[in-house]
C-alpha cells in the first residue's frame, strides 16, 4: 500500500499531461526564450496547444461586461483579500476577466479534460483591459489551472505538472535575482546553513497565489509598469498585481523545457523560502537550494534554461523524478553535491 500511495501522485501527473491542454493568447515575445521554445516537444508530450491573439481575449472580456456572475465573484475576491488588502473599484474588472478566462476554457477543452493558460501580460494588457491581471492569474493557479506569464507554455505545463504532483498551488517565478550581500550578512549567515551562493530571489509582479504569501500580501499595483506607462503618476490601469512576501516552506523548483533542437528536458532542485523579509515588492521570497551557485551555472546556464522556474511548495524531487521519466524526458537534471562534480566543473576549482 505505500508503494502504491507512492505512484498516486505521479500516475495523475502522467494521465493529467495526456488529457491537457494548453490555452495561449498573445505572440510569444522575441526576448524570451522562455516563450518562442518550439511547441514540437509538447505534441509529443501528448498535450494540445491552443494558440489565440491577444485581440481575441479582449474581444471575449468585453462580452463579459455586465455578467450577472461578477459580484459574486467580487465578494469571494474580497473575501479572499480581507479588508484594506484589495481597490475595491478594480474588482469588478478583475472579476470579469476571471469570468472570461474560465469560460473560455470550459467552451475551449474539446475532447481534453484539463486546461492551463499561457498568457500575454504587458506591455499591451494593462492599458487595454484596464489593470494587471496577476491576481486573477493567482486565483485560477489555486485551483489547479495555472495561468504562465508572459505567454510561457513549457511554464505553464511545468506548474500543471507541480499541481498535479502536490494537489496543491504552484507558482512560476523568475530564477534570475541574487540575494544582496548585505541581506545574507544580516539575516541568514549563521542563522541557516547556506552561503550566499545558495540563496536567490524568486519573484514575479504577482501570480502567487495568496494561500502561499504571508499574512501582509496585498492587491497593489505593477511599480514598473507604472513608471513605464503611467509616468510613475497615481496608479490606475497598473493596478491588479499580489504582491507581498512569499510564506517561508518547503519548495521544488524545477521546469520542463524544449531546447532548440526540439528535444525536452528538464531540471529538478529542492529548497526552501527562508522566513526572511525581502524588503522589496512583486510576489517575492529568499529561496535557499544547497549547492544553488554550481547548479546555476552548470545547468540552467550552461543548458540554456530561461528565467522562469516552476515552484511547487513541497520536497516532491522524487515524484517530479519518475513523472519526467515515465513522459520519456532522459535528461533530468539535478543540484549536485560538491562531492559529485558536473561534467563540465574544473575538478580543481
Amino acid at each position: 500500500m505505500v508503494f502504491l500511495g507512492n505512484f498516486v501522485p505521479i500516475a495523475r501527473a502522467v494521465i493529467g499531461v495526456r488529457n491537457l491542454k494548453i490555452i495561449t493568447f498573445g505572440p510569444r515575445p522575441q526576448d524570451f526564450f522562455a516563450c518562442n521554445a518550439p511547441i514540437k516537444g509538447l505534441y509529443e508530450l501528448g498535450v494540445e496547444v491552443e494558440e489565440n491573439s491577444e485581440l481575441d481575449l479582449l474581444v471575449a472580456y468585453k462580452a463579459h461586461a455586465g455578467d450577472k456572475r461578477i459580484p459574486q465573484v467580487c465578494d469571494d475576491m474580497a473575501r479572499e483579500m480581507g479588508e484594506g488588502k484589495f481597490y475595491p473599484d478594480l474588482l469588478e474588472r478583475m472579476a470579469q476577466f476571471e469570468l472570461t478566462l474560465l469560460d473560455w476554457a470550459e467552451e475551449h477543452r474539446g475532447a481534453r479534460k484539463y486546461v492551463a493558460f499561457a498568457d500575454k501580460c504587458w506591455p499591451a494588457f494593462p492599458k487595454e483591459f484596464g489593470f494587471e491581471p496577476c491576481y486573477v492569474n493567482s486565483r485560477l493557479a489555486s485551483r489547479g489551472i495555472p495561468v504562465a506569464c508572459e505567454v510561457d507554455i513549457y511554464g505553464a505545463l511545468s506548474e500543471y505538472i507541480g499541481a498535479c504532483v502536490t494537489a496543491d498551488a504552484v507558482t512560476l517565478l523568475d530564477i534570475n535575482n541574487s540575494v544582496p550581500a548585505s541581506l545574507w550578512e544580516k539575516e541568514i549567515k549563521g542563522k541557516f546553513s547556506y552561503q550566499l551562493t545558495d540563496t536567490f530571489m524568486g519573484f514575479h509582479c504577482g501570480n502567487t497565489p495568496s494561500c502561499k504569501m504571508c499574512a501582509d500580501r496585498a492587491v497593489k499595483y505593477q511599480l514598473i509598469q507604472n513608471r513605464l506607462l503611467e509616468n510613475g503618476g497615481t496608479p490606475d490601469f497598473t493596478r491588479g498585481t499580489l504582491e507581498g512576501d512569499i510564506a517561508p516552506s518547503d519548495i521544488t523548483f524545477y521546469r520542463l523545457q524544449c531546447d532548440s533542437e526540439g528535444t525536452v528536458r528538464s531540471y529538478i532542485a529542492q529548497g526552501e523560502v527562508l522566513p526572511v523579509a525581502t524588503g522589496s515588492f512583486g510576489g517575492i521570497g529568499v529561496f535557499a537550494i544547497p549547492e544553488m551557485g554550481r547548479f546555476y551555472r552548470h545547468v540552467l546556464i550552461q543548458k540554456r534554461y530561461p528565467h522562469h522556474g516552476a515552484v511547487a511548495f513541497a520536497h516532491c524531487g522524487k515524484a517530479l523524478f519518475e513523472v519526467f521519466k515515465l513522459l520519456g524526458v532522459q535528461d533530468i537534471a539535478y543540484n549536485q553535491p560538491k562531492a559529485l562534480p558536473y561534467p563540465t566543473e574544473n575538478p580543481w576549482s
